[in-house]
């Protein structure tokens, strides 16, 4: 049975409707093109690093495991990113500037795995493992450029638009000098 307080209290409350809803594309930081290329991202990075890992031996290493921590990271932080960007999760985590991360993670990552693709296609054994993991390198480049192109194309360059505001100070105001407790 309900209190008079109960009833009150239900009446002059609004209530949020929650929203029972896990994937919610297109949202403010992440439209449906976007969202379908990312998505493309990750599978290409995962492709590419799985292949990279079947490798079983190599003439020169470190192009191999260069390659394969840049295809491993933008799999799991571009997956991760997704994850928060299409789901309610991005509200819960404490990041004021998500385009400003999206833009930067973005470009980073297309510009390291360029140049891990580039140096591993450069020096390495020259098996079909290897030059498919190179392929998949290089196509998930470009889905990252293409995803950082799109990003400058539809909200420009986050990191532009934050302009100082100019303080209010009066002209000619001086910094007090008076003590606060009036002693010397």
């Amino acid at each position: 049975m309900a209190t008079a307080n109960d009833l009150v209290y239900n009446t002059t409350t609004v209530q949020a409707p929650k929203n029972r809803k896990w994937f919610i594309v297109p949202t403010e930081y992440l439209d449906k093109k976007r969202c379908a290329i990312k998505v493309v991202e990750v599978l290409f990075s995962c492709v590419a690093f799985v292949v990279e890992e079947i490798v079983s031996n190599c003439s020169a290493c470190g192009p191999l495991y260069f390659f394969e921590f840049v295809s491993c990271t933008a799999f799991l932080f571009t997956l991760l990113l997704l994850i928060l960007l299409a789901t309610p999760l991005h509200q819960r985590v404490g990041i004021n500037s998500w385009p400003t991360l999206d833009f930067s993670y973005t470009i980073g990552m297309a510009v390291l795995f360029f140049l891990a693709s580039i140096v591993f296609a450069a020096d390495n054994g020259g098996t079909s493992m290897e030059k498919t993991a190179v392929i998949f390198g290089f196509m998930a480049t470009v889905m990252f450029f293409i995803d950082f192109g799109l990003f400058i194309k539809e909200k420009g360059i986050p990191c532009k638009k934050r302009t100082s505001q100019p303080t209010e100070t009066t002209a000619g105001a001086l910094p007090e000098r008076e003590k606060l407790n009036g002693t010397d």
